[in-house]
């Protein structure tokens, strides 16, 4: 069982391509630090304050990679 899912993801991710699986691995990253943060910044302890800001450091990066993501998505629909 364990070969076939491994086999067919492999597969799926062969006929996606290597762009198209990195950029929603992006946008889901991007989501998940997204939620994190404010999780984590909706609680008023020192910790989650620190998690908080500690996640605000790499959402600018993934808000840019974001962008990009969406201005070639929109370039090829309009060549």
């Amino acid at each position: 069982m364990v070969s076939t899912v491994t086999t067919s993801t492999i597969t799926t991710i062969a006929a996606m391509g290597l762009t198209t699986t990195m950029s929603i691995a992006a946008v889901v990253a991007l989501i998940g630090f997204l939620a994190t943060k404010e999780l984590a910044s909706a609680n008023l302890s020192p910790s989650s304050q620190l998690i908080a800001r500690f996640f605000s450091v790499g959402i600018l990066p993934m808000v840019m990679a974001f962008a990009v993501i969406v201005a070639v998505k929109i370039a090829e629909i309009l060549a």
